[in-house]
């Protein structure tokens, strides 16, 4: 048996073991990656050079992208390295610092996502206090708090797990550190605090996601109410974009974390850890400049 005071490093969980595989995986994590850097990229540079961006939820966007770009180099660089250089290791302070930045950012997009979606409510269904509601010290306010209460989380859930003695090995069952999976590490008389853990996650989680449905009921009982065809398409061009980043990354989490070990595999963790920690900040730059004219218009001329 061992325990937390005598692990120097743990090791991750690989894609595979055959060597052309893992040179692959390295090469497919890499595309994804200077994706998600060039996406995310362009629409920081865009919004930040173009004044005609400088509203609220072109700010939200801005920071959703800053959240992007640094979760998903907090997880797929050393996950690329190992694959490269065939080895699994990482450092026990590696480990605690990624699975604290990771908590860090993940928490605070899914606050900002539910700010976003305050956003899209006030500027559909209260129209004329849009100003007064979402002023710029406000903006910086919601956008500080959402960043905030996601350092707060993650400090708190990071201490609290590697203070946990850990009595089965160092063997992570994921290609990054993440909660539950040193948690299944601890020892067994850890329960108590571990149940402690995971309600805080979740009650914070269950409240974003309420806050986020009833804003859309809102929204699309007045997108519902509004008589013009070109106003509908307007504003559904602005809400459907942040409802299917929202959907991609709370259903792949909210799966991955809920479902009971009786239906966990080491495949089907791999896949659904993909889908919500490398898949979105990806793919949300071009979800988000899909559907968005006026977004579209100021990368083409930026570029």
């Amino acid at each position: 048996m061992s325990n937390s005071s005598s692990i120097t490093h743990f090791l991750l969980l690989a894609f595979t073991d055959k060597r052309e595989l893992q040179l692959l995986h390295f090469w497919l994590f890499l595309g994804i990656y200077l994706v998600a850097l060039l996406g995310n990229g362009l629409i920081i540079t865009t919004i930040a050079c173009d004044h005609h961006l400088h509203t609220p939820m072109y700010f939200f966007l801005l920071n959703l992208s800053l959240l992007d770009l640094s979760c998903i180099s907090t997880t797929v660089p050393k996950s690329m390295a190992n694959s490269l250089w065939d080895t699994r290791a990482i450092s026990y302070l590696e480990c605690a610092a990624q699975l604290f930045f990771f908590l860090f950012l993940v928490v605070a997009e899914f606050n900002l996502l539910t700010v976003m979606a305050y956003d899209r409510y006030v500027a559909i269904c209260k129209p004329l206090h849009y100003g007064t509601l979402l002023g710029s010290r406000a903006c910086v306010h919601m956008a500080a708090a959402a960043w905030g209460s996601g350092f707060l989380n993650a400090l708190l859930h990071t201490t609290n797990t590697f203070s946990l003695p850990l009595c089965k090995g160092n063997a992570v069952d994921q290609f990054f550190c993440e909660i539950p999976h040193i948690l299944k590490l601890s020892c067994p008389d850890s329960q108590l605090r571990k149940l402690g853990l995971m309600v805080v996650g979740l009650f914070v989680v269950f409240g974003c996601f309420v806050f986020i449905v009833v804003s859309y009921v809102q929204i699309f009982r007045a997108v519902l109410r509004i008589a013009s065809e070109q106003g509908r398409h307007k504003t559904f061009s602005t809400c459907i974009p942040h409802l299917a980043v929202v959907s991609l990354f709370v259903s792949s989490g909210m799966v991955d974390y809920l479902k009971p070990h009786s239906f966990s595999s080491t495949s089907l963790d791999l896949f659904l850890a993909v889908l919500y920690a490398v898949v979105p900040p990806a793919v949300n730059p071009l979800i988000y400049s899909m559907k968005n004219q006026q977004l579209k218009d100021a990368v083409w001329k930026l570029i």
